[in-house]
């Protein structure tokens, strides 16, 4: 006979719910325990990175720019007046010398200028000339005035003794000696009125031909300028040895029949043998750069020092800031390279100073200076790097001054890592 079981049913209902609630529980736990797991370790190609070792010892502080070769002595060719261009006879790039004619020009109204000088000039120099034949007639009149005063004194004082002598034996009378020795006395008035009137008429004489000399000059040196204005855009010459350069913006070259004004520049020579380095150098790089600090010139030809390498001094520091850039210019010591010509483009190092004693190690592709940055450190073994925090210091071209967060013989990645951001750690194949 069966017996019936009370409560059977609920009790199986309870177990079913107490055994949801633990699964439900459980897949809440794990889930909730995934959530905080972190990503698995991706993995990188070792050949593919750029490891160094940190290290301590000296450590050279440099900057680095790029920049070109310039000429140390130029020279602007300029238009002397305004003209036309009428033929063009050397190119840029040619080897000029001081007198090589490298354009011809016209200017009918320098032409003109010239002859109207020439004009002026000549109408002067007249001037003068019939001045000075004037003044020596007037001269010549005076002196012989002076003469016949001079004779009729003479006369006239003989006359005077004479009659005085003869009033003493009584053959002549008292007034008429008197009236000898008054014509005697005033003819010596006269003569030396007349050789005071000579010295004046004579420094008078001179200034007036001065003034006239003066006026001539003034009118040839006009005519002279001219002149050698015209023979100058007639042909123009190079003025200087070296090479044509074509001018940089924002000035052009001129062409054929093209007409300029006085003072366009025409041309621009440069010395090849004498040439320097300007350097672009960063804004925030330049603070410690001073005149007379060493550097050393990449110029990536053969010949004239070690694959092209020229050693300089900083020699001048522009004052102004242009995109971000300060130019710095090096002149160059020794032999340049052959091939070495203006606007060859060129890579700059200079020696800022040289610390003795620092933990450094080579400068990761987004270090910089006096900053904190993410570095991976790799282990030991050589199989995870792991992300580390790095204050850095001073920084060079290729090295970076280690304040904390590694110690000397440790290991780091210094290729761009940004990749790997969301990760601590990284495996290495």
């Amino acid at each position: 006979m069966d017996i019936q079981r009370k409560n059977v049913g609920r009790k199986k209902a309870i177990k079913w719910t107490i055994t949801g609630v633990i699964l439900l529980a459980a897949v809440g736990g794990i889930s909730y325990a995934l959530t905080k797991l972190k990503p698995a370790a991706p993995s990188v190609e070792m050949s593919a990175l750029w490891p160094d070792q940190v290290k301590r010892g000296p450590m050279v502080l440099e900057v680095r720019g790029l920049g070109t070769l310039v000429p140390e002595d130029t020279m602007l060719i300029t238009a002397q007046a305004d003209a036309r261009v009428q033929r063009i006879l050397v190119r840029p790039g040619a080897e000029v010398q001081p007198d090589t004619v490298i354009m011809e020009m016209t200017s009918p109204d320098l032409e003109t200028a010239v002859l109207s000088a020439q004009s002026l000039w000549k109408a002067a120099q007249s001037d003068y000339d019939n001045l000075r034949v004037t003044q020596e007639k007037a001269a010549l009149d005076m002196k012989s005035r002076l003469a016949q005063v001079e004779a009729d004194y003479v006369t006239a004082q003989l006359q005077a003794e004479r009659d005085s002598k003869l009033a003493k034996d009584g053959l002549v009378s008292d007034i008429d000696a008197k009236i000898s020795a008054q014509k005697s006395a005033q003819l010596k008035s006269q003569l030396a009125l007349e050789n005071e009137r000579l010295k004046i008429y004579g420094a008078g004489d001179e200034a007036a031909l001065d003034a006239a000399k003066v006026k001539v000059d003034q009118m040839k040196g006009e005519y002279d300028l001219k002149k050698s204005q015209l023979e100058q855009i007639q042909k123009v010459r190079a003025g200087f040895a070296g090479t044509l350069q074509a001018l940089a913006a924002p000035m052009t070259d001129v062409e054929e029949g093209q007409k300029v004004p006085v003072g366009t520049a025409l041309g621009k020579v440069a010395q090849r043998n004498k040439l320097k380095a300007q350097l672009k150098i960063a804004e925030t790089q330049v603070r410690d750069i001073v005149i007379g600090l060493p550097a050393v010139i990449d110029t990536r030809l053969a010949g004239g020092g070690s694959n092209g390498l020229i050693n300089g001094s900083v020699s001048r520091i522009d004052p102004s800031i242009l995109n971000g850039t300060v130019t710095v210019d090096v002149a160059l010591k020794g032999k340049l390279p052959d091939g070495s010509r203006p606007d060859l483009s060129v890579d700059g190092t200079i020696q800022l100073m040289k610390l003795d004693d620092v933990v450094y190690v080579g400068r990761p592709v987004f270090g910089q200076q006096d900053q904190t940055v993410r570095l991976f450190k790799i282990e030991p073994d050589g199989k995870y790097a792991n992300a580390v925090k790095v204050a850095s210091g001073r920084s060079s071209v290729s090295t970076i001054e280690i304040k904390s967060g590694l110690n000397v013989g440790d290991r780091v990645i210094l290729s761009d890592m940004s990749a790997y951001d969301n990760y601590d750690r990284i495996k290495l194949n």
